[in-house]
C-alpha cells in the first residue's frame, strides 16, 4: 500500500526509538504467552507525527504491531495502544476453541472424502464464526471523527471477512488515535524491529501492508491514496462521493474536501490557494482514478496536458444487455446540457459539443444483482474518451446515436435495480508528471 503522508520525519522519531530500545531505555513488555511460531519474528515500530489543530503543538505517537507487546517509551511521546484488548479477543475465541481443535484431530486422522470434507465444512464455519466474534470488538475513529466498525468496512467489502489481525497493525491504531483526538497527521512510518530475516529487514522502513491496511485504511482516512507527492495525489474514488462539493450543506462532503483535510497544510498554505486541487472530474457514481494538484504550478500544468488531450484515460462498464454488432469503434456525438432537466444532456446536432470516444467490446457475461439475486445478461466494454464531455460515456452507451445500451444501474440515462451501482469505472489514467516529466501510469482493476 502507498504511504499516505510523508514518511522522513516519523522516520527520524524511529530512530531514536529503535536507538532507545537497543540501549534497553524503552522496552517492549510482553503482555501474553508468546506463542512457539511467533517467538524472535519481531514486530514492527510505528510513529505518527501530529500537530494539534487548535494550539500547533507537535505530538508523537507510537504503536507496535499486534496485541501481546506493549511498549515502555524512555522518551517523549504518547504510546497508542491496541483498539481490541487482548482479554477480549482471547474471549472471544474461546466459545470455539475447543471444538475446532476437536474437528482438527478428527480431520487429521481422516484420508481424502466426503466426511473429511463436512469436517472441514464445520470448521471453516467455526473458524468464521470465531473470526467475526474477535471483529465485533473493532471500532475506529475516521477522518471526519465519525466512528467506523470493522464490520461496516467489511459490508462494504461483500461480507468478506479479511485476514486474522487486521486492524491490530501500527498505521489503523495510529490513525486512530490521532482522529479521536483532534490531531492532523503530518508525517507517518515503520520499520521492522527484530532479527532481520527472508521477509524482512531490522530497522528497514516498510509502508502499511497490503494484506490487512489497504482493506480497512482507505475507509478511516476517506480516501485511498495510490500515490501522493509534493505536487500531486492520484486516489481511487469510491462510488457515490462527489469529485468536488455541489450546492447545498448536504452536497460538502466530497473527495476534495477529504484531501484538504488530511493535508491542510500542504493544500490548504497560502502559496497554492488553489480553489479546486480536482484537474479534472468523475460523476459521482462513478468510482475509479482520480487526479489532483497539490499547489497552483502542478494545478496549471495538469490542466494544460487535459486540454490539449495528452491525458490517456480508459474506463471499463457493464451495458445493461448485449451489444451486437462490430466489436469496437469510435463515436462521435453532440450533446448538450437538457436546461429545463438538468443536469441530463441531450442529442443535438447542431448546438451540442463534440464528444468523441473510442470503445472495445470485451465479452457477453452473467451479471447477478447482488440484492435480488436476479440474473441478466450484460456487456463488458472498455472506454477511450478523447473529450471530456459532461456526462459522455453514458450518453455514449445509452443515446440511439452511439451504442443504444445504458450502462447498467445509470438512474439517469437507464434505470438502476435494487442494490446496483452505476458500473462505470475509470481503470487507467497515463500523463506526465507536472514537474518531472516522467511518465505516470496507473491502474486500477474494477470491483466489478
Amino acid at each position: 500500500m502507498f504511504p499516505p503522508f510523508p514518511h522522513e520525519l516519523a522516520l527520524h522519531y524511529l530512530r531514536l526509538l529503535q536507538t532507545s530500545l537497543d540501549k534497553e531505555e524503552s522496552s517492549l513488555l510482553q503482555l501474553s504467552q508468546e506463542s512457539e511460531s511467533r517467538k524472535n519474528q519481531g514486530i514492527m515500530l510505528g510513529c505518527l507525527v501530529c500537530l494539534q489543530r487548535e494550539s500547533g503543538d507537535r505530538k508523537i505517537l507510537y504503536a507496535v504491531s499486534g496485541i501481546a507487546k506493549e511498549l515502555k517509551l524512555a522518551l517523549p511521546g504518547i504510546v497508542v495502544t491496541a483498539i481490541a484488548p487482548a482479554e477480549k479477543i482471547t474471549k472471544a475465541l474461546a466459545e470455539n476453541d475447543a471444538e475446532i481443535h476437536r474437528l482438527t484431530e478428527e480431520i487429521n486422522k481422516l484420508e481424502k472424502g466426503e466426511a473429511c470434507k463436512s469436517l472441514q465444512e464445520q470448521r471453516r464455519r467455526l473458524t468464521d464464526q470465531s473470526l467475526q466474534r474477535v471483529f465485533d470488538l473493532y471500532n475506529f475513529t475516521r477522518f471526519d471523527g465519525k466512528k467506523i466498525s470493522l464490520n461496516e468496512i467489511i459490508l462494504k467489502h461483500g461480507k468478506k471477512l479479511p485476514p486474522t489481525g487486521t486492524g491490530d497493525c501500527c498505521a489503523p491504531k495510529l490513525l486512530s488515535y490521532a482522529f479521536s483526538h483532534d490531531l492532523t497527521p503530518v508525517s507517518m512510518a515503520e520499520i521492522f524491529y527484530g532479527q532481520s530475516s527472508g521477509k524482512k529487514l531490522n530497522g528497514h522502513f516498510y509502508p502499511p501492508c497490503e494484506e490487512r491496511c489497504s482493506y480497512i485504511l482507505p475507509d478511516i482516512l476517506g480516501l485511498e491514496i495510490l500515490y501522493r507527492d509534493k505536487d500531486i495525489v492520484v486516489v481511487n474514488k469510491s462510488p457515490d462521493l462527489l469529485s468536488v462539493a455541489g450546492r447545498g450543506e448536504d452536497k460538502q462532503d466530497c473527495l476534495e474536501a477529504r484531501l484538504r483535510n488530511l493535508f491542510p497544510l500542504e493544500v490548504g498554505e497560502a502559496s497554492c490557494q488553489l480553489v479546486q486541487p480536482a484537474v479534472h472530474r468523475l460523476d459521482m457514481e462513478t468510482s475509479g482514478l482520480l487526479l489532483l494538484a497539490m499547489n497552483k504550478k502542478a494545478h496549471a500544468e495538469m490542466n494544460r496536458q487535459f486540454a490539449e488531450g495528452q491525458v490517456q484515460k480508459k474506463y471499463v462498464a457493464l451495458l445493461d444487455g448485449i451489444l451486437r454488432g462490430k466489436p469496437e469503434g469510435i463515436t462521435q456525438l453532440r450533446f448538450r446540457l437538457d436546461v429545463d432537466n438538468r443536469p441530463y444532456q441531450i442529442y443535438d446536432e447542431e448546438n451540442g459539443k463534440l464528444a468523441v470516444t473510442e470503445w472495445h467490446k470485451l465479452a457477453v457475461e452473467k451479471y447477478v444483482n447482488p440484492f435480488t439475486g436476479e440474473e441478466k445478461k450484460v456487456t463488458r466494454i472498455e472506454f477511450f474518451p478523447k473529450t471530456g464531455r459532461t456526462h459522455q460515456l453514458r450518453l455514449t452507451a445509452s443515446d440511439s446515436h452511439g451504442l443504444g445500451l445504458a450502462i447498467l444501474g445509470d438512474s439517469l440515462y437507464g434505470k438502476r435495480g435494487e442494490g446496483e451501482r452505476l458500473m462505470l469505472h475509470a481503470a487507467e489514467i497515463i500523463f506526465l508528471h507536472p514537474r518531472s516529466h516522467r511518465k505516470m501510469i496507473f491502474t486500477s482493476p474494477p470491483d466489478f
